[in-house]
């Protein structure tokens, strides 16, 4: 048979993505097609970094290409991802395509630690992602990085991004002595942490993952107000009393129109260093009931583990000190299915809509 790239790139757009469950994004001009014979190579866009999900879309493109009688030869993903939608009155901010908020209800879950290897994991992942630390009175981000000194002041007065394990990062702990505490009223650590977000030199970023500080207080509500987020992530674990603030925080999110990209399950099985005896110390099931409950994304869970809390503190934490292991694993698959949400929101149109002034004739 006689192949044309029209009929690939026609079967192609019925074929459905299997992590958004949307028909893939394909147009002539950003879909590859070479043909030889009754075989076709191709390379297709994604809005999302593809991990370990290949296989299943090359079942449903050959099942595609099959009808007619054609078949597949290399496929190769090209991740392209597109800038989201944020909250009414509000714009992306330059060099960011994507804000996600990582945040809990209460301190001691884990948030932090999951912020950073989320972080790292999309960015092994192939995407290009940064990490601010909103967490003004206990900034934990230099410490979980290896990061110390100062950003530099660039010539338009913004700071320039630290940089560790391929992330670009900023913190105020960056900014302050180490011992210094931050003996900040509510006003000022606000502006501080909006100074943070919009006055560092962002560089073409996929992804900017903020390090919420626990609860719905102060600094929480303004930047789910004032910060463009494309939408944010709830950590927690099984237990009641987490689950309760838990709640707390995804509503604070829902108010504001800022999407809850899922829920994240931390801690919810001790696995023992000596004999690898599993127990859930905390409870069981608790995110994944919270998030059918509340009818939202059930993003996977984590468990506590000695060796995520000493890779964490010493800097160098367990997607890049054990990228192999059951842990690293888990951090991927929700990183994996965090950018698949993203990539099923609306995508940002205020810079196609022309600005309309009204004058008086």
């Amino acid at each position: 048979m006689s192949l044309n790239p029209e009929q690939v790139l026609s079967a192609l757009s019925e074929v459905t993505d299997p992590g958004t469950k949307k028909k893939l994004p394909v147009t002539s001009k950003n879909t590859e097609i070479e043909i030889e014979g009754d075989t076709a190579s191709i390379t297709v866009p994604l809005g999302y970094p593809l991990h370990n999900g290949e296989e299943e879309l090359r079942k449903r493109i050959e099942t595609a290409l099959a009808s007619f009688g054609a078949k597949l030869g290399v496929l190769k993903v090209a991740s392209k991802v597109e800038t989201h939608a944020v909250q009414a009155g509000l714009r992306p901010l330059p060099g960011v395509r994507n804000i996600i908020a990582v945040a809990s209800g209460k301190g001691g879950v884990g948030k932090s630690t999951t912020a950073v290897n989320v972080a790292l994991a999309l960015s092994a992942q192939g995407a290009r992602v940064g990490l601010v630390d909103a967490d003004i009175y206990g900034p934990s981000v230099p410490i979980m990085l290896g990061l110390s000194g100062r950003p530099r002041i660039l010539d338009d007065k913004r700071m320039e991004p630290l940089s560790g394990h391929g992330l670009q990062a900023n913190s105020i702990g960056f900014l302050i002595d180490g011992d210094a505490p931050a003996i900040w009223r509510g006003p000022m650590a606000t502006q501080a942490l909006l100074q943070l977000l919009t006055q560092t030199a962002w560089s073409d970023l996929d992804y900017l993952i903020v390090d919420m500080p626990p609860g719905t207080g102060d600094i929480a509500l303004t930047l789910a107000q004032k910060v463009p987020l494309t939408g944010a992530v709830i950590v927690t674990t099984p237990q009641d009393l987490a689950l309760a603030d838990a709640v707390k925080g995804l509503k604070m999110f829902q108010k504001v129109n800022v999407p809850v990209l899922g829920i994240i399950e931390n801690m919810s099985v001790h696995i023992c260093t000596n004999c690898g005896h599993a127990e859930p110390i905390f409870g069981e099931h608790g995110g994944r009931d919270l998030a059918a409950k509340e009818n939202l994304p059930w993003l996977g869970s984590l468990p506590l583990q000695l060796s995520i809390r000493t890779q964490t503190d010493s800097g160098k934490p367990t997607v890049v000190a054990e990228p192999e292991g059951e842990a690293a694993r888990a951090y991927h698959e929700i990183a994996q299915r965090m950018a698949v949400n993203v990539a099923s929101l609306p995508r940002d149109m205020s810079g196609k809509i022309p600005t309309v002034v009204a004058r008086k004739m």
